[in-house]
Parts: C-alpha cells; sequence; structure tokens
C-alpha cells in the first residue's frame, strides 16, 4: 500500500470511542487489531526505507562522504514527516478496510 498518499492526521486528534466498538463490540479486541496493523505498517515502511538508504550505501565510507550525502538525509526526513502507523492504522479501521478475525467467536459460534 502507499502510505505516501493517505491523507491522514499527523498528529493524535481526540475520537468518539464510540466508532471503536462499531466492527468489533470490544475496545481491548480493537487495541488489539490497531496494534497488531500498526507493528504490520512499521514494518513496511521500515523495509522501503532500509531498500531506499541501502542504494547510498558504499563499501568505504570516509566521514566526508557521510556528510555529502544528502539524497539520503532528504529520504530521511521525508519518512520522519510522515503520520506515525498508528494513525495510518487508526484511519484504516475507520474506513473498514482492515481484515480481521477472532477465531475464539468463530468456534464459540459453532458450539
Amino acid at each position: 500500500m502507499d502510505y505516501k498518499r493517505i491523507k491522514t492526521e499527523t498528529t493524535a486528534v481526540t475520537r468518539q470511542k464510540d466508532r471503536f466498538y462499531d466492527q468489533t463490540g470490544n475496545i481491548y479486541e480493537t487495541t488489539v487489531i490497531l496494534s497488531k496493523r500498526a507493528n504490520q505498517i512499521a514494518a513496511e515502511l521500515k523495509h522501503e526505507l532500509d531498500q531506499k538508504i541501502s542504494e547510498f550505501a558504499t563499501i568505504n565510507d570516509t566521514l566526508e562522504e557521510v556528510f555529502e550525502n544528502r539524497e539520503q538525509i532528504e529520504i530521511a526526513k521525508f519518512y520522519e514527516r510522515l503520520p506515525k502507523p498508528t494513525l495510518f492504522a487508526i484511519h484504516e479501521f475507520l474506513d473498514e478496510q482492515i481484515y480481521f478475525r477472532n477465531p475464539h467467536k468463530e468456534m464459540a459460534k459453532e458450539f
């Protein structure tokens, strides 16, 4: 997913807690879902950033080369300015873009 194009808040925003009950019925279950999704997003962003920075990696780094690598610094600054993965996860959850299931609830329905 292209997180650079998602328009979401860049800071924490006060939200109505009732919207977090709608899909799961349990605020703690919602918290777990958001936490797991935020970890997935953070891993994806870190992998993408590592790939872009590895393009600039050289075998023999000298002190002068480290300070002169402006492109690498600009890429890092861009990723620092992105909203936090938690805010992306909340945005996806409230827009019902996250698929989740609870196997314990599914087993309880069978009996």
